[in-house]
């Protein structure tokens, strides 16, 4: 059985209880996260056979880290041991993970991986997908090449590989801009998915840095469009590539859309608007899911981006880091 496999550092996440709850004796929740553990769990609940790819320490807290990922389908085999630590982050409740963030993950056993650690012509065995973002070679130099590493190894084996271009400021700490890193990685990539800002910030794609006071749903589009085509450009193994909106106003109205390039045309979503969202975490990992969702499918484009689309929308108005939502949950958001 052919799997798709998502690499990246699992995480937990510590966030205050909502004050019911803190009043009582659970001041704090504990939710297990990390972007490719996110999205591996969305594929799992979704029928997509997944398995994960990270490091953790040789203890009790890593067994029931791995329970509760074989709990929710997904293979655990390729779960490096070694180092001392799982990686932590503090967030709020509700909060964007871009601004309101605080990271506890330095030493930890993810962080600690170097080339020649991951026997990847043997985790690769069974893969017919590769997906990585770009929180990982963010972290330091020897997490970055091992990045580089395991992309040389799915490309030998022509392994069909996706990226998430999520840009964390927090973490590109190591004396490296992400245009000297991404770069690299991003050659090996058959589908790339972000959005116009951190194309630019990441890989070096222009911008127009006024865009916002156009205020006009199709300049974005069209600059969506434009951006894609210059990743394809620079990039010549990138057949599609996924872009997405979601803007919060001063009344924390939310409108929601994106854009999928491929075969030379553009499709766009409709546009989602909801009051409020519950938690904004793990949301992009859900669009990157279901963009997978539907190419391990062979779905058309527009079906794909329809259902990619309406995941992370609804991932929106869920607790925690990853979705619960399953097919039936995102068709009907899907048809709204």
């Amino acid at each position: 059985m052919q799997k798709v496999l998502c690499f990246g550092e699992l995480l937990l996440r510590i966030s205050p209880a909502p004050e019911t709850d803190a009043l009582a004796k659970h001041p704090m929740l504990l939710y297990v996260g990390g972007a490719e553990a996110n999205t591996a769990t969305a594929l799992a609940a979704w029928g997509v056979p997944v398995k994960y790819c990270t490091a953790l320490p040789d203890n009790f807290m890593s067994r029931h880290v791995v329970d509760y990922l074989e709990y929710k389908g997904i293979y655990t085999s390729s779960i490096v041991y070694a180092g001392n630590r799982i990686g932590v982050y503090f967030l709020e409740k509700g909060a964007d993970i871009k601004s309101g963030v605080i990271y506890d993950r330095e030493n930890s056993s993810f962080s600690q991986l170097k080339r020649g650690m991951i026997d990847w012509d043997k985790i690769l065995r069974d893969v017919c997908w590769f997906n990585f973002t770009a929180i990982s070679p963010a972290l330091n130099a020897n997490v970055a090449d091992v990045c580089l590493e395991a992309v040389e190894a799915a490309s030998r084996k022509k392994i069909p590989v996706s990226i998430d271009l999520n840009y964390r400021s927090r973490l590109w700490k190591y004396g490296k801009q992400p245009i000297e890193i991404m770069p690299q990685l991003v050659e090996y990539c058959d589908v790339v998915m972000g959005n116009i800002w951190s194309a630019h910030t990441l890989i070096g794609t222009s911008i127009d840095a006024h865009i916002h006071d156009k205020k006009n749903r199709l300049a974005y589009t069209d600059h969506a469009e434009q951006t894609s085509r210059e990743i394809m450009e620079k990039f010549p193994k990138c057949k599609t590539v996924a872009n997405t909106f979601r803007f919060d106003n001063e009344v924390n109205d939310i409108r929601y859309f994106t854009t999928l390039f491929t075969g030379g045309k553009q499709y766009i979503s409709q546009e989602l608007n909801c009051k409020g969202v519950i938690d904004r975490s793990g949301s992009g990992d859900c669009f990157m899911a279901g963009l997978i969702y539907g190419l391990y499918n062979n779905h058309a484009p527009q079906e794909m981006l329809d259902y990619a689309t309406a995941a992370a929308f609804g991932k929106l108005q869920e607790h925690g880091d990853s979705t619960g939502q399953d097919v039936l949950t995102v068709k009907r958001m899907e048809a709204k």
